[in-house]
């Protein structure tokens, strides 16, 4: 079995960017962190999947140390649902991934300080922060609706680096109102 870097300097030409395995691995990805967040969002904003909804979860944010604990759950749980929902889509891919990044980069300073390890840990959240950076710089493959955005596609790495900037500059910002 020949490497492909070896093949690359044996041929001249490496193998194309978007192979149909490569899209349906994005697509698996996409499908699994963005409806997952959007569940968490839905939680949030209306009690579904035994969520607390606006006023549950607003007095989690209170308890928590956010400032208008009702007001974070909405801007949380919109977050999760519309990035969650973008990312699984593949509809606005920057944007959505940096709505879920920043928010999970909240979630894990939550968390953070009960180990790596769940139920106390911040192994499921750290993989989901991580998951849509990914996303965010690797853009969504193929199969998503950003392919009729021709702009997204042409400037991926811009965008996206600049979503993930994005989303950890919005994530501090609402940390520094944290007590």
């Amino acid at each position: 079995m020949t490497s492909p870097a070896l093949t690359v300097a044996r041929s001249g030409t490496a193998a194309p960017a978007h192979s149909p395995a490569h899209d349906l691995g994005l697509l698996v990805l996409r499908l699994a962190v963005g409806l997952t967040v959007a569940a968490h969002g839905a939680q949030k904003l209306f009690g579904w999947f035994g969520g607390g909804g606006l006023d549950g979860t607003g007095q989690f944010f209170t308890m928590s140390g956010y400032p208008s604990g009702k007001a974070m759950a909405v801007i949380a749980g919109l977050s999760e649902t519309l990035g969650g929902l973008g990312l699984a889509l593949g509809l606005l891919t920057p944007l959505a991934g940096a709505a879920v990044l920043g928010t999970m980069v909240n979630a894990l300073a939550v968390k953070w300080g009960g180990g790596f390890f769940a139920p106390k840990g911040i192994e499921y959240e750290l993989l989901l922060t991580l998951a849509a950076a990914a996303l965010t710089l690797a853009g969504p493959g193929r199969w998503a609706a950003d392919r009729l955005l021709p702009g997204l596609r042409r400037e991926r790495a811009a965008y996206g680096i600049a979503a993930v900037a994005l989303g950890l500059v919005v994530a501090f910002l609402v940390l520094l109102l944290r007590k």
